[in-house]
């Protein structure tokens, strides 16, 4: 009888990986955090070199793949996205300005911006610079995808269909013998670093009452999306929210969309989305679905309107948003990339002279918004995967049974 072996789980490596790293960023001396964010700091380019590769491969070739209703289900994923972003940023600030009012202080801020520049230097860095940026990638992946639909086997042969489907493997192999298993190290590295510098800990000593209510949002925000995912499916809510723990907690180490899309796309599996979709809606919505970000950055906008006495409502909001939600395309590269492209776009909230991007304001802005950046990620893959059950169930019960 073959004996069983026992194998730890991701979500276990992870959440130990977390736990490490905190140890390590709180007692260990300065030489071994270093060590450890300069390894982590070479796997994050190596990562952000396969990143527009990963999505040229599985964007292309899970269109390619939809033999019936590629350019339809594409446009149903974008308006799925923006729509989920705009209400959910729309109810993040009508739920913060209801709330914040009775607990925010200038003080409290100005104590969490004074970590905002702090980070351990790595001993050396390496640079690896992408074949090409994400959008241009997801742009790329969009025409190749839906002419090789089209085409193949009828205006063209299959030897590109071919390629790109020898050149998804490889990628494949990359993930699963790379990305995955250093995974761990990644997160451990970002913990290190973020509890060295007293980014951890400053927003739970003290505004930790936003901290939660931020989070609170986030999780209500992931149950609806996929309470409407199950019912379009038929499908049970809290199973489909099991199956994505395993990209959630990735997502709190990472602080990428992008980097938590291998993960992500083994939790679409387990939610039996089909391997066209997956592969298509997974790392498409990766770079187009906000929910969660738009969540954080509205309701760190209301707090730093509240402490500094700046008129806001939702007329100003929405049209931000809508701005927002296209501005962000591509962003969820590197952790806080949300909060930069939104920089130049702050000026719609707080007026021209307080959204100076450089200036003090926008400042605050940013540090409050990064010591929560984990959670909206986390948010933005859960949305993103509820998206694809969604889908999932329009391409197999209308565009399937119709062919």
């Amino acid at each position: 009888m073959k004996e069983r072996t026992w194998k730890l789980g991701l979500v276990p490596k992870l959440i130990i990986a977390i736990i490490i790293g905190i140890l390590i960023g709180q007692f260990l001396p300065e030489p071994v955090c270093r060590l450890v964010v300069t390894l982590s700091g070479i796997f994050s380019t190596f990562l952000k070199f396969i990143i527009p590769l990963m999505i040229l491969a599985y964007v292309t070739m899970g269109i390619a793949d939809l033999s019936q209703g590629a350019g339809k289900l594409l446009i149903v994923t974008v308006l799925l996205a923006y729509l989920s972003t705009l209400i959910a940023g729309s109810g993040s600030y009508l739920v913060s300005s209801s709330l914040f009012p009775h607990f925010m202080s200038a003080e409290a801020l100005e104590q969490i911006a004074a970590t905002a520049g702090v980070s351990v230097e790595s001993y050396f860095s390496l640079t690896i610079t992408p074949v090409m940026d994400t959008l241009s990638a997801v742009v790329l992946a969009f025409v190749l995808g839906l002419c090789l639909s089209a085409m193949k086997g009828k205006e063209i042969g299959n030897t590109l269909y071919d390629a790109f489907k020898d050149f998804s493997g490889i990628i494949d192999k990359v993930l699963h013998t790379v990305i995955i298993p250093l995974l761990p190290l990644y997160i451990c590295g970002t913990f290190a670093d973020m509890t060295r510098s007293g980014k951890t800990f400053a927003i739970l000593g003290i505004l930790w009452k936003v901290f939660v209510v931020v989070i609170l949002m986030h999780m209500v925000c992931i149950v609806i999306q996929f309470c409407i995912a199950g019912a379009v499916s038929r499908k049970n809510p809290l199973a489909l929210i099991k199956n994505q723990i395993p990209g959630y907690t990735t997502a709190l180490g990472t602080q990428s969309s992008a980097a938590t899309i291998p993960v992500n796309l083994q939790c679409a599996a387990a939610d039996g989305v089909c391997e066209q979709i997956r592969n298509f809606v997974v790392p498409l919505c990766a770079n187009i679905h906000m929910a969660g970000s738009m969540i954080t950055i509205c309701a760190c906008a209301t707090a730093v309107c509240l402490m500094n006495h700046l008129p806001i409502s939702l007329m100003t909001v929405v049209p931000f948003i809508m701005t927002l939600g296209v501005a962000m395309v591509a962003s969820p590269g590197a952790p806080g990339g949300s909060i930069m492209t939104a920089l130049p776009f702050l000026y719609m909230i707080f007026g021209p002279e307080a959204g100076n991007p450089d200036g003090p304001i926008c400042a605050i802005m940013v540090a409050l918004y990064i010591t929560q950046d984990s959670f909206g990620t986390a948010c933005n893959v859960s949305g993103d995967n509820a998206i694809g059950v969604i889908v999932n169930t329009i391409y197999q019960k209308f565009i399937l049974k119709n062919a």
